[in-house]
């Protein structure tokens, strides 16, 4: 993806889509629902993404 080109208020939306991604696949970690346990690794990194762009932007 590419937030440079998102708006602060796209950006905001991605980030709290991205939070309630990764606390979903935490519980699901936690009930052993999911196959992939390197989506959790991406998910933190596309939020660091997001956060970086924000901070920039000030």
């Amino acid at each position: 993806m590419d937030f440079k080109k998102k708006t602060d208020e796209d950006l905001n939306k991605t980030l709290s889509e991205k939070r309630s991604d990764l606390k979903d696949f935490r519980f699901g970690l936690s009930g052993s629902k999911t196959k992939n346990v390197k989506k959790g690794k991406e998910i933190k990194r596309d939020i660091a993404r997001v956060l970086t762009e924000m901070n920039s932007r000030k």
